[in-house]
């Protein structure tokens, strides 16, 4: 029996010290998650994923018709400007080459050698013309002969230099003058016609697509390949509108790309769309490489963070804190712990991100802040009911949970 009464008494104090915790829980409040209000260097970063893209794409087109004999270069491969790209068949420019080519050898080799012995020979008609004229005028101031034979004379000497200035003319004509140049100039215009057969690259650059094979027939305008023309690369990054009031032209920003995630490479904003797309309600970006990565590829998925905003000493509190904070507003609410009891405080932004932002006033280091955002909005305490914090870790700002994707503020 004194057995069974000590059991009893130990069950009774246990039910007492049971009933004393519980009692003492419900004057204390429920437990609520939450943070501590920490101060520190602040980072605002506004991430996005682009692609890389290069300022100059050059479209190369066919200028004549033909069959395409030969490819010479293949997808990434690197050109230089005059370099020889596609090789097409032209046998109609050919033909037409050939025939100024062989217009201009006859005229220089057949043509023209005749002309100057004709020229010779009129010459030496003219002299011999000239001495005949002068002995006649002799004989005839010796009265040996009649005045008509003078006149005969003079008559053959201007006949003669007719002829040698004719003559002379021709030669010209032929040999670099008017019929020289006319078929000369033919045949650059054929050959410049046939030298579109052979497409040459205008920039130097990196082929990044090509559009024909051997033994596809072109025509005038036809695309036949695409090169990225050298030029510092550029990253294009669609954002969420809602970010446009934080970018400015200069702004900082880290880029990795996703084939190399170990080789983070430094950006600069360099321009800012003057509209939005109203499809999907973001603004392209353009981020220059400063200095240029270069293994980097044309059209490469980035990630790039834009450092957007920096505080060096600021108080921050997660945004599952915040209570009524409208985007892009200044003001918002919190539930503090202050002396047991929990006090809906109005408190003033400063930098804002998706997982954390400043509190300008309001605040002091060290309070603690429920996690209101964890609570069902109906069922949150009422200013001043009693509560427990149970501290909970900050969110990360390269935690894709915490910030899903966009403008994560990171405390350093």
């Amino acid at each position: 029996m004194r057995v069974r009464n000590t059991w009893l008494l130990v069950v009774l104090a246990v039910l007492a010290v049971a009933l004393l915790a519980w009692m003492a829980g419900r004057l204390r409040g429920p437990v609520l998650p939450g943070y501590e209000v920490a101060a520190g260097p602040l980072v605002q970063n506004v991430v996005g994923t682009g692609r890389v893209l290069s300022p100059s794409r050059v479209q190369v087109r066919a200028e004549i018709a033909g069959l395409v004999l030969e490819r010479r270069v293949m997808d990434g491969d690197r050109v230089d400007a005059g370099g020889l790209l596609v090789v097409l068949r032209a046998q109609d420019l050919e033909a037409r080459r050939d025939e100024a080519q062989a217009a201009l050898a006859a005229l220089r080799q057949a043509e023209l050698p005749d002309a100057r012995a004709r020229l010779r020979q009129a010459q030496a008609d003219l002299a011999q013309a000239e001495r005949n004229h002068a002995r006649r005028r002799e004989l005839a101031a010796a009265q040996l002969v009649a005045r008509e034979s003078v006149e005969q004379a003079a008559q053959a000497e201007i006949a003669a230099r007719a002829a040698a200035e004719q003559a002379r003319l021709a030669v010209e004509a032929l040999a670099g003058g008017a019929r020289e140049t006319q078929l000369r100039e033919r045949l650059e215009a054929a050959q410049a016609e046939l030298d579109r057969a052979r497409v040459r690259a205008a920039v130097p650059g990196v082929v990044i697509s090509r559009h024909v094979e051997p033994g596809d027939t072109v025509v005038p305008g036809d695309l036949l390949l695409e090169i990225a023309a050298d030029a510092p690369a550029e990253i294009l990054v669609p954002l969420d509108e809602k970010n446009l009031g934080r970018l400015e032209s200069g702004q900082q920003a880290t880029c990795i790309a996703d084939a190399f995630p170990g080789r983070p490479f430094a950006a600069t904003v360099h321009h800012i769309a003057p509209g939005i797309d109203p499809a999907r309600g973001t603004v392209d970006v353009r981020l220059r490489l400063d200095p240029a990565a270069e293994f980097l590829r044309q059209d490469l998925t980035v990630t790039a963070t834009i450092h957007t905003g920096r505080r060096e000493h600021a108080l921050a509190v997660p945004n599952d804190a915040l209570i009524d904070a409208r985007p892009g507003a200044r003001e918002a609410q919190v539930l503090v712990l202050r002396d047991g009891r929990l006090q809906r405080v109005p408190v003033t932004l400063g930098l804002r991100g998706l997982a954390m932002s400043e509190v300008v006033e309001g605040l002091e280091a060290g309070e603690q802040v429920v996690a209101a955002g964890a609570l069902d909005p109906a069922a949150l305490p009422a200013d001043g009911a009693r509560a427990r914090i149970r501290g909970e870790p900050l969110p990360e700002a390269g935690n894709a949970r915490a910030t899903r994707g966009e403008m994560p503020v990171q405390l350093d």
